[in-house]
């Protein structure tokens, strides 16, 4: 059961983070902590799935962070959201493969129907803001433009149809005469970096670089991403709380349109070691490329990506083979990367004079 409101210190600015436990969640919580935010953090997974790096935070600067074991479909929420300057709502099931067939209902339930409760709750606590983590699966196939925010959503995938139900239902409840909350939705590109999901295709590549287990690439590899590193997202979110009501939708990517190929071809540099690759055919829902339209990113949040994609593979692959420095989650590194850590610590010299600080 969850507490009843939980007031932060006077002059502290108390925000609430859904999904704290996830990959952007943990970063963007230890974030709001060192700049001095009082957290709330709700996740349904254990306590013990948090990242080292919040537990790690909070510790340093209780009593301001708390967590909170919850189910956003069934908990109380308006007690949490009580107070709450800011409720970053991230909390979601991603993917799109697995949102074909059974799962979609999965889907519909964390970020579909959660998301509407949060919005009654927010509205009813008078919260300011939600930040809302969308996605650029909205806009579906593009072809090789970049997509601007007002382009026509064409999603490809049902995962990618309840993103874009979730933008639109988040917007409903803003529009209401009686709703004292704004919205700016994020289109989050590719997010990749340290603690990235282990079936996103950095990681996979990454970890068959230092494993020597194939890779399985779907499709020929020349399918391009707009790849964005997790700090600057978690920048551009934080940004996203103070930007005037009006923002609206505005598109987080990094500027790295990079091929898959491209991808394994700075993994095997970084390694100095050649990746075995498993052709599979494309999967549903795939699209051939995805590039942000920066412009209003750049106008509204006055947010610019700092990190380019060599750079950030480099941080990522430090994270898979020095395990003190990885953010560990679940059941720990090893099964993070399916097999011992040890194993990954006889790199090339090179990469280990090329770490940048993280």
């Amino acid at each position: 059961m969850l507490e009843p409101t939980i007031p932060a210190a006077a002059g502290q600015r108390r925000v609430v983070v859904t999904g704290a436990a996830g990959f952007i969640g943990s970063r963007l919580t230890t974030a709001l902590l060192r700049e001095g935010s009082s957290v709330v953090g709700i996740d349904r997974r254990h306590p013990v799935t948090v990242p080292t790096a919040i537990t790690d935070a909070a510790r340093g600067s209780s009593p301001r962070y708390h967590h909170m074991r919850a189910d956003l479909l069934t908990c109380a929420l308006e007690p949490v959201l009580q107070d709450a300057e800011v409720v970053f709502h991230l909390a979601g099931i991603p993917g799109v493969r697995p949102s074909w067939g059974r799962q979609f209902g999965e889907y519909v339930h964390t970020n579909i129907l959660a998301t509407q409760r949060v919005m009654e709750a927010a509205t009813r606590a008078s919260v300011r803001r939600v930040v809302v983590a969308s996605s650029s699966s909205v806009y579906g196939p593009s072809g090789d433009q970049p997509s601007a925010e007002t382009a026509l959503p064409q999603p490809a995938s049902p995962y990618a149809v309840t993103k874009l139900a979730e933008e639109h239902l988040c917007f409903a409840h803003a529009a209401r005469s009686d709703c004292p909350t704004s919205v700016v939705a994020l289109r989050y590109f590719t997010v990749y970096g340290p603690g990235q999901r282990s079936d996103m295709f950095i990681h996979r590549t990454l970890r068959a670089a230092v494993t020597g287990q194939p890779l399985r690439l779907y499709g020929d590899g020349r399918q391009r991403r707009d790849f964005t590193y997790v700090d600057d997202a978690v920048t551009a979110t934080i940004t996203a709380a103070g930007t005037r009501d009006d923002s609206g939708i505005v598109n987080v990517g990094g500027g790295s349109n990079a091929s898959l190929r491209d991808v394994i071809d700075i993994a095997q540099s970084l390694t100095g070691r050649e990746i075995r690759i498993e052709h599979l055919t494309m999967c549903p829902g795939d699209v051939p490329t995805t590039l942000a339209d920066p412009r209003r990113a750049q106008r509204l949040l006055g947010w610019r990506p700092s990190v380019d994609l060599r750079s950030g593979m480099l941080r990522q692959l430090r994270s898979l083979t020095e395990p003190r420095s990885a953010p560990v989650v679940g059941n720990g590194l090893a099964e993070h990367l399916g097999t011992a850590p040890h194993r990954f610590l006889h790199l090339p010299q090179e990469a280990h004079r090329s770490w940048p600080s993280t």
